[in-house]
């Protein structure tokens, strides 16, 4: 057969995303996602969630409106999960006025959305 047929091959239609290089996907990514722990739903809320230490469970932290107020209930539940040396997006702002005891998903959610919200 000449000129084509059925057996042509043709080139592959995969998306541009998929050829960009690595460190080049994760800058784009970093541009949209400002802060560590969040991510911003479709229709434009921020959600911060955290996963429990030596699990494979999740705590969600709540929907926000801005990616700050997100990031700082990321912060304290990372802070009270991790302690002192846990890596915050604003390390500056983290007060250990009050010391969480019960380290339970519900406590650290309440304290989180405290914050968050404020």
């Amino acid at each position: 057969m000449e000129g084509g047929g059925c057996c042509s091959t043709s080139t592959s239609t995969k998306s541009p995303e998929k050829r960009k290089p690595r460190q080049q996907r994760q800058h784009q990514q970093q541009q949209e996602k400002p802060y560590k722990g969040i991510r911003m739903r479709k229709w434009g809320k921020w959600v911060a969630e955290i996963r429990e230490p030596n699990k494979r469970s999740r705590i969600w932290l709540g929907s926000y409106t801005t990616p700050i107020a997100a990031a700082r209930a990321y912060d304290t539940a990372v802070f009270y999960l991790r302690g002192p040396s846990a890596r915050l997006n604003f390390p500056e702002l983290i007060f250990q006025e009050d010391d969480l005891r019960d380290v339970s998903a519900a406590s650290i959610r309440k304290k989180a959305t405290e914050v968050g919200a404020k």
